[in-house]
């Protein structure tokens, strides 16, 4: 059944104080690897952007056995599921030398690129394009409501600039990643990677835009939330391991 594999060796610039994989790198993996599959499946950007289409990622579970280090060579699977509704699924398995280190699994939307709105398959895609998709699912994965963070405590605010922009003109996903390292301490990483992640994107960020990032800690994970003028834009689950 069909997979994308990709190579990625970590460089200095991917990896944090302590040697391991910042989750703004392994999520930007993870994205181009998505994209090239997309590519070879006749619906990467080149495909739908000239349709005034584009897809948007909604969320992500991640789930590491291990850290993933400087030096260490990451191999990348990923394939489309069938999509159900307005959501298409797409499940990642994650190696390094042969042994498998990670899972994860992620929930995007196909838009209108001029008007945001959220688009059914149909409007793309016709039956029989997903008769050769791969049924095999990575992680079975259902627990995509994070809880909302009830008297948190706000850690850092941060202004949308142009760097954090992609070609849609909003906040790129991977930059989240960012803004939820940054809710903790250098110490906090010290000894601990991030076993299990979770992300929902709630409402795109843009320019000029301040993010408050509140932070509430709770047994076995923290919840960290990213809001503008209080309404939540972004939510965190973490969960750290041992290293």
């Amino acid at each position: 059944m069909y997979r994308h594999k990709k190579i990625y060796e970590l460089r200095y610039t991917d990896v944090d104080a302590y040697d391991v994989i910042k989750p703004s790198s392994l999520l930007s993996f993870l994205e181009e690897s998505a994209c090239l599959s997309a590519d070879e499946l006749g619906f990467g950007y080149k495909d739908v952007a000239p349709k005034n289409k584009g897809f948007i990622i909604a969320n992500w579970y991640i789930e590491l056995s291990r850290p993933i280090k400087l030096g260490d060579k990451l191999e990348v699977h990923t394939w489309p599921i069938r999509p159900r509704l307005l959501i298409f699924f797409r499940d990642y398995e994650l190696f390094v030398n042969g042994e498998k280190v990670g899972v994860a699994t992620a929930r995007w939307c196909m838009i209108d690129s001029e008007t945001f709105a959220v688009l059914p398959a149909s409007a793309y895609f016709k039956e029989e394009d997903f008769e050769n998709y791969n049924t095999e699912r990575s992680i079975d994965f259902k627990a995509w409501k994070i809880p909302a963070i009830d008297g948190g405590i706000a850690v850092y605010k941060k202004q949308v600039t142009y760097s954090d922009y992609d070609h849609y003109f909003h906040v790129n996903n991977t930059k989240y990643a960012d803004f939820l390292s940054d809710a903790f301490t250098v110490g906090e990483f010290n000894g601990r990677y991030i076993k299990k992640l979770q992300i929902t994107y709630v409402k795109q960020c843009r320019i000029g835009e301040e993010i408050e990032i509140v932070r509430k800690d709770t047994d076995g994970a923290t919840l960290v939330e990213g809001k503008v003028g209080g309404e939540v834009r972004v939510q965190f689950k973490v969960a750290f391991d041992e290293v």
